[in-house]
């Protein structure tokens, strides 16, 4: 089934404005208060309720364009999964990235078994298209055991030390999971992680740039991808 075409019909304010507000809600640990605060400054009185709309109209549709036209990430996966607690109940988002800390994929799980870790693995293969030289875990044993079960043959490394990137990828959702004051429902939370990952990967330079200036040029190609990613249909 095709996805649904966005549009910005029927919007009392440019597409410009709009697709600064959700650039400003994903990419930075802004409410939607700050956001309407700063909005202000400028001149342009915008509800935070209508950007939380804008959010959720928008930024999947923005997160699909981007991953689209993302480079192709590295070979080798580096799996984690950290607990989120949801109206009392804990959670695991299963996260993989590759050794530049580009999120590949994550999803949010009941569970902390074989069963969780095989579903994260199929997802990657699947959307992926390739095998990775090698995977790199802590030391949870459902990594092995799932890939086991799905007879896969590639290199797998499990050790707590080798795994940071995997890690240190957790710590900007924590950020803004404190800002948020922790996710509302399961199905937010997915939602809420898949956008601002797409984001995520854009702006942030990948560990190998070292030097200012190629961090500079990052930036300069990740805002002209986002802007093409934001014209969506007028």
């Amino acid at each position: 089934m095709s996805k649904e075409v966005v549009s910005y019909k029927r919007h009392r304010f440019p597409r410009e404005v709009i697709a600064h507000a959700v650039w400003l809600y994903f990419r930075f640990p802004l409410s939607f208060r700050l956001i309407e605060e700063m909005l202000l400054e400028r001149g342009l009185i915008v509800s935070y309720e209508t950007i939380r709309r804008w959010s959720q109209k928008f930024g999947a549709a923005f997160a699909r364009s981007l991953r689209r036209k993302a480079a192709r990430p590295g070979d080798i996966w580096h799996l984690d999964e950290v607990q989120i607690v949801i109206h009392g109940q804990p959670h695991w988002l299963w996260r993989a990235v590759d050794q530049d800390g580009y999120i590949l994929d994550e999803i949010l799980q009941s569970r902390r078994n074989t069963k969780a870790a095989r579903r994260l693995l199929t997802r990657l293969l699947k959307k992926q298209g390739i095998r990775p030289a090698r995977m790199v875990t802590d030391k949870l044993g459902s990594y092995g055991a799932a890939r086991r079960k799905l007879k896969l043959t590639f290199r797998h490394l499990s050790h707590k030390g080798l795994n940071n990137r995997a890690e240190n990828s957790h710590l900007p959702l924590r950020k803004r999971e404190r800002v948020m004051q922790k996710f509302r429902s399961p199905g937010g939370c997915q939602r809420f992680v898949s956008v601002f990952s797409a984001v995520r990967n854009l702006f942030v330079p990948p560990a190998s740039i070292h030097n200012a200036l190629d961090r500079h040029i990052h930036r300069i190609r990740a805002f002209a991808q986002w802007n093409k990613a934001t014209q969506l249909t007028a």
